[in-house]
């Protein structure tokens, strides 16, 4: 078992930034990727940012240019640094982790505001 716990959420004016952290415990071992989703009201939930076990990353188009995420294994937090941020990023911002074997893992998520 795995569990994720999001912080970093908070509200921010357009043009500012924030980082998100996802700190992981548990078998973290098995873990070979993680991941930021975020789902807006009334939208579908989205992939925003990917993570792999070698450092190999992947980005929304939407997250490109601006997002970054990264990962401290000493820590076992993922981060995604959020940066020129618009009012359309404002979301539900959570961290998934994916195991070798079985589902997802999932935070409860951290909410995100941009006001214009």
């Amino acid at each position: 078992q795995v569990q994720l716990v999001e912080s970093g959420g908070g509200l921010v004016q357009a043009g500012g930034s924030l980082r998100l952290s996802c700190a992981a415990s548990g078998s973290t071992f098995s873990i070979n990727a993680f991941a930021w989703y975020r789902q807006a009201p009334g939208k579908q939930r989205e992939l925003v940012a990917v993570i792999g076990d070698g450092g190999r990353t992947n980005y929304a188009e939407s997250a490109k240019g601006r997002f970054t995420i990264s990962r401290d294994y000493a820590k076992n937090t993922v981060y995604l640094q959020m940066n020129s941020l618009k009012p359309e990023d404002t979301a539900v911002y959570s961290c998934s982790a994916s195991p070798d074997y079985g589902s997802d893992y999932w935070g409860q998520g951290t909410q995100v505001i941009v006001s214009s």
